[in-house]
């Protein structure tokens, strides 16, 4: 079944009394109306992780269901997913037997019983080198690329839209989410040099194109100066959406969006993942990078300059720095050598 067709799946209740509920069953009364105020994106991922599960253990009965098929659903998911994937399914079916249980359609959850097994390795993140990086900056800013229409035609963008939203990413570590949301009232170019002390230009990074536009965490609001490439890039783009706002009449969609379609609507992921494989492949970098790995480059680049794991994690945006070395442990500097160069400098004068 699609996602779609879950969101419009009333609450189903067993026809035989509770007896007969099953798991399936279960999770689609959980999917149906345990989800209030999540996003249909949402509700979507939590369909795909508990699918796997459920063709193992969907007709069995609620109420007889044990801690070993659980297990034994588990595990033939962790035979053909990744440790998060599976996870993610087994954190939905405790959620998903939980609410029946608060409907009194089961006694006790015993999918908390089980352990989550270590699943398949998944596709590990890359990070540019700095050489990477500048070609695919470099290319960025003279290469237009296509807006993709599923039925209609293709739409030529000027390059100055994937320009700044790379330059962005990677001098700045956005999310991918926080670019796509980002409005021009958020975004300030010329700062306040005689302001005391001095404001530079900068981002307020307070919004997300997750369900209610809220950022990842409460830490992920953060205002953050721009670098000089970041400032140039968006004044360009921001003459090139004026001159496309000016020709699309009155089909531009006002809605305040750095980052738009030709129309001024926003831009999906699908097509921003698309301009930018094209723009790698022209750079010559190859096409099997995402736009998300342009964060990580942003924590690689920073790490091998020297910044400290703290620094790092606050211009991220992470909760703590625990996050940032556990989902970027690959990017991060592996000696810490601060130590040891301050005191080469102060004993080497000596």
């Amino acid at each position: 079944m699609s996602g779609s067709g879950w969101a419009r799946l009333a609450v189903v209740t067993p026809k035989a009394g509770y007896a007969h509920y099953t798991v399936r069953q279960a999770a689609q009364d959980w999917l149906a109306s345990g989800l209030d105020g999540r996003s249909p994106k949402t509700v979507t991922k939590n369909q795909n992780v508990l699918e796997p599960i459920l063709a193992v253990i969907g007709a069995r009965k609620l109420r007889d269901l044990t801690a070993a098929d659980v297990r034994q659903a588990l595990a033939a998911m962790a035979a053909g997913y990744s440790t998060a994937a599976v996870t993610m399914g087994h954190l939905a079916l405790k959620r998903a037997i939980r609410h029946a249980e608060a409907n009194d359609l089961v006694s006790r959850n015993v999918a908390v019983l089980a352990d989550t097994p270590k699943g398949q390795e998944g596709r590990p993140s890359k990070s540019l080198t700095l050489d990477q990086a500048a070609a695919l900056t470099t290319t960025a800013r003279t290469l237009p690329v296509m807006e993709l229409r599923p039925g209609l035609k293709d739409v030529r963008r000027p390059a100055e839209l994937m320009h700044a939203y790379i330059v962005l990413s990677l001098l700045c570590g956005l999310r991918t989410e926080e670019a796509r949301a980002l409005r021009w009232a958020h975004v300030d170019l010329d700062g306040d040099p005689a302001a005391r002390p001095p404001v530079p230009p900068h981002v307020a990074v307070w919004r997300s194109v997750r369900a209610h536009g809220e950022t990842k965490t409460e830490r992920s609001r953060r205002t953050l100066a721009l670098p000089a490439v970041a400032v140039q890039a968006l004044r360009a783009l921001r003459e090139t959406q004026a001159e496309e706002q000016l020709a699309a009449g009155q089909d531009w969609q006002d809605t305040g969006l750095v980052f738009t379609t030709h129309l001024g609507a926003a831009l999906d992921a699908g097509n921003v993942r698309k301009m930018f494989k094209r723009v790698c492949t022209g750079a010559g970098i190859g096409d099997r990078w995402t736009p998300r790995e342009l964060r990580t480059s942003f924590v690689s680049l920073m790490s091998h300059r020297g910044v400290s794991i703290e620094e790092i994690a606050r211009l991220a945006g992470h909760a703590s720095t625990r996050t940032t070395e556990v989902v970027y442990r690959r990017e991060l500097r592996p000696i810490i050598t601060t130590g040891a160069e301050v005191m080469d400098e102060l004993f080497t004068k000596t």
